[in-house]
């Protein structure tokens, strides 16, 4: 996973529940516990608790609004998630919060060049900074990378009903987020062609 991809899979931490509802995966120490475990790798996390505080909860939490509000901007003149279209933060407070958040850890270059790989700039944490920090940091400079980066210009909302994501549409003939979301969007479509028909018949 790339350190950009980081940032779209904190985004789409808020999701449809199925029911017609927003689950959120990170919706206390615990989920965001088990997300971070399955992400330690980009993290480039440092050894710490097994459970997230509520201070690194609410901080990683407050970072996903400030990406989903830019997130929003970015896929401008398009509508934003539904999730949280009434709650965007402002752009400049999300701004603010996502430059603060990214300027938790200093860092400093090193140069990688893996065997048949091109050489390539690596960002490391410089000083002993506390895990916290180093985490909700790391998760800021990937969505740092990603609003600057290539992927930003395929950024999408979802336009299913009821689904809350964003996605990168990786191809032209792309729509939705997954094939799932996909088929309920033709369904939706069926369903509404034949109320009109019904509606529209003498």
């Amino acid at each position: 996973m790339t350190a950009a991809r980081l940032a779209l899979e904190l985004a789409v931490t808020l999701r449809h529940d199925g029911h017609g509802g927003v689950a959120d995966d990170l919706a206390g120490p615990e989920g965001l516990a088990v997300w971070l475990r399955e992400r330690a790798a980009p993290l480039d996390r440092a050894p710490g608790p097994a459970l997230p505080d509520e201070a690194l909860h609410t901080a990683v939490r407050e970072l996903r609004a400030a990406v989903r509000s830019l997130f929003a901007r970015a896929v401008r003149p398009g509508p934003p998630s539904s999730a949280d279209a009434h709650r965007l933060l402002p752009e400049e407070e999300a701004l603010r919060r996502l430059n603060a958040a990214a300027a938790l850890v200093p860092t400093v270059p090193r140069l990688a060049w893996e065997p048949g790989a091109q050489p390539a700039v690596r960002h490391h944490p410089a000083g002993s900074a506390p895990p916290a920090d180093r985490i909700v940091a790391a998760l800021a400079r990937a969505a740092l990378d990603f609003l600057t980066g290539p992927d930003l210009a395929l950024l999408r909302a979802c336009p299913a009903p009821r689904c809350v994501r964003y996605f990168v549409k990786d191809h032209a003939r792309q729509e939705w987020c997954t094939p799932s979301c996909g088929n309920r969007a033709r369904v939706a479509r069926h369903h509404e062609r034949r109320r009109e028909g019904r509606t529209g018949a003498p």
